[in-house]
């Protein structure tokens, strides 16, 4: 267990940013707007991690209906965008699939819908190794445990997400969640896409009040 000193102050300065945002939400005329706003960039944002050139002019464009010249770049970040709707609305449906392995793997599927990586199992855990810099595992800068671990990891994170009887804050385990599941690397593509989007899905099991 993570020893109180190591993550006190941070989580402070976190929670006050939230209460922060609390308050502004507050004062606005539409929360809707306000996350229509925030959700897509950081669906932009976290793209262009991935090297997409797409800009928010880009995707109001294309979600106006106007043609835009970067078509692949814009389809990856509304992939994202419908990745995030799918895993939201199951989370606020009561008849819905609660945080999952089945649900990540069906917003994997979205994400990586006829764009690059669509050769790459969408919505499949991998089933062989990865690697991270370099040009094999003895090489590389990072290697996940091999692909025969990883439905048994993936089982763990689940059941440490709805754990009860959990003792850390809420951001703090929401921030382990996202380390661990960087770690695991389940897909053979889009990992630190649906890693980004799981920080954001975990926040609200973590905090069902949010």
């Amino acid at each position: 267990m993570l020893a109180p000193e190591c993550y006190v102050d941070a989580n402070r300065v976190a929670e006050l940013a939230l209460a922060r945002l609390s308050g502004v939400a507050g004062l606005v005329p539409s929360v809707d707007w306000l996350l229509y706003s925030a959700i897509r960039k950081e669906a932009l944002l976290t793209s262009q991690i991935e090297g997409t050139q797409a800009t928010l002019a880009d995707l109001f464009d294309e979600e106006a209906g106007f043609a835009v010249s970067n078509t692949d770049d814009v389809e990856e970040v509304s992939n994202y965008l419908r990745a995030f709707r799918l895993v939201q609305s199951s989370l606020r449906d009561p008849a819905g699939l609660p945080l999952s392995v089945r649900l990540l793997c069906d917003a994997h599927r979205l994400l990586l819908d006829g764009v690059r990586g669509k050769g790459k199992q969408p919505g499949q855990l991998r089933r062989s190794q990865n690697w991270m810099g370099g040009t094999r595992p003895g090489n590389a800068v990072f290697v996940p445990p091999p692909p025969e671990r990883v439905p048994a990891l993936l089982a763990d994170l689940e059941r440490f997400i709805h754990a009860a009887a959990q003792p850390l804050p809420a951001l703090v385990k929401t921030a382990l969640i996202h380390l661990q599941f960087e770690t695991i690397h389940a897909f053979l593509d889009g990992n630190g896409r649906i890693g980004r989007l799981l920080r954001c899905w975990s926040t609200g099991a973590c905090c069902p009040s949010q």
